[in-house]
């Protein structure tokens, strides 16, 4: 699948690591260093413009080394960006953690999935089917 990209930053293009690869990972694109204490959030820019097929979003996901190992996620997990936005890519991140996070230009923030999505058509009905669970929901299939 070929997607139109504009990359106005000073990084290379989001590309996949490794051949099983599901997502590609986004870089900060800012012209001085930003400082994330703890509980703040912020929008980091991309420097990054795609224009998506229609069926298809990107979704942004947090990286896992950044969550685990200094508490930092993205905050609308996984962010949608739809097949008519054609602003900047950006990156909403969140500190999690008790510390200062400091987001240097270049550093890798997330990930992007491109994924293809269906479109729901609504039929209002007076009931639903029965399943074994029903209503259940919120942890009501237990923990273990």
């Amino acid at each position: 699948m070929q997607i139109k990209i504009i990359n106005r930053s000073s990084h290379s293009l989001p590309h996949y690591e490794t051949i099983a690869s599901a997502g590609m990972d986004l870089r900060a694109n800012i012209s001085e260093p930003i400082t994330l204490q703890p509980l703040e959030r912020t929008i980091v820019k991309t420097g990054l413009f795609i224009e998506l097929p229609i069926g298809y979003e990107a979704q942004v996901r947090p990286r896992s080394g950044l969550a685990a190992k200094k508490g930092i996620t993205v905050l609308n997990a996984p962010g949608t960006i739809d097949a008519d936005y054609r602003g900047e890519v950006g990156v909403i991140l969140v500190n999690l953690s008790n510390d200062d996070f400091v987001i240097e230009n270049g550093e890798r923030i997330a990930q992007m999935v491109i994924a293809k999505h269906e479109r729901a058509e609504w039929v209002a009905v007076k009931e639903l089917s029965e399943t074994a669970r029903g209503e259940g929901g919120f942890g009501s299939t237990g923990v273990k």
